[in-house]
């Protein structure tokens, strides 16, 4: 059975700068963004050039802030953050629903394609395979942080984990790492190379929203399940709830790109 190794979450402090590992985790996610997003102009030529990247990754970044901080907000914490309203604003802290966060990015990229007069689905197609490995390095965050903690397991398990932030000294998954492995690296390895061949309009889009909700829901059963707005009284959790429209809305798009077969 293992210690979680409880890391400082600053990671470098400078006076009263201080800078931690979530938001460094951040930062993580937008540049391996650009350095993949670059690596799929080179490999579908004639689509974004790299200045359209770089204003995409602008849109991205307030999409996943504000919708991610405001899914968490009233997906999982309401009547916390109800309580202390000035909270809402101390992102670095962490805290950040990642269906919040989709929403966001679902409606700057709306925005985005409609300001450069190109389709919604194109876009989201284009940077589908660019965003698991950013999920991943938010995971890392939250289990630097130590936040996120999995369910009660047998100590027998060889990485059955202590987190003392939960506050006990049971032996938990540390689910943070699922999530790294599903919805981060499996995930990214399925949409690249799915991506790779020519594909119908929204095909890879709902090859993401399957694979996500399918991984996420399945990470979900070895993690700790939040309150959020319905309590813990239902039977499977508030990410399981937000993940099941997620993959039939993924079907869906999925059965009518390969229906219409417009690329």
């Amino acid at each position: 059975m293992l210690l979680h190794p409880q890391f400082d979450p600053v990671a470098v402090s400078l006076g009263p700068l201080s800078v931690r590992w979530y938001g460094l985790m951040y930062l993580v996610a937008f540049v391996q963004f650009l350095l993949l997003g670059r690596l799929r102009i080179r490999q579908h030529p004639g689509f974004l050039t790299t200045e359209q990247l770089d204003d995409l990754l602008f849109y991205g970044m307030l999409g996943v802030i504000l919708g991610g901080r405001l899914g968490q907000v009233f997906f999982y914490e309401p009547g916390y953050y109800l309580a202390h309203p000035l909270e809402i604003l101390a992102v670095w802290k962490g805290g950040m629903s990642f269906h919040g966060g989709f929403l966001g990015v679902l409606v700057v990229m709306a925005l985005w394609a409609r300001k450069h007069r190109l389709s919604w689905l194109k876009v989201t197609d284009f940077i589908a395979p660019l965003v698991p490995l950013g999920l991943a390095a938010g995971r890392v965050g939250n289990f630097i942080n130590g936040e996120l903690w999995g369910r009660t397991t047998d100590p027998s398990l060889p990485w059955a984990m202590i987190f003392p932030q939960a506050g006990d000294a049971a032996p938990r998954h540390p689910s943070q790492l699922y999530h790294v492995g599903l919805e981060g690296i499996a995930l990214f390895v399925i949409l690249w190379l799915f991506s790779r061949r020519p594909q119908p309009t929204g095909a890879v889009s709902g090859a993401f929203l399957i694979g996500y909700g399918t991984f996420r829901f399945i990470t979900e059963f070895f993690r700790e399940p939040d309150a959020g707005i319905f309590g813990q009284s239902y039977t499977i959790s508030m990410g399981q709830w937000l993940s099941l429209p997620m993959v039939a809305a993924g079907i869906i798009l999925l059965v009518l790109a390969r229906r219409t077969k417009t690329l």
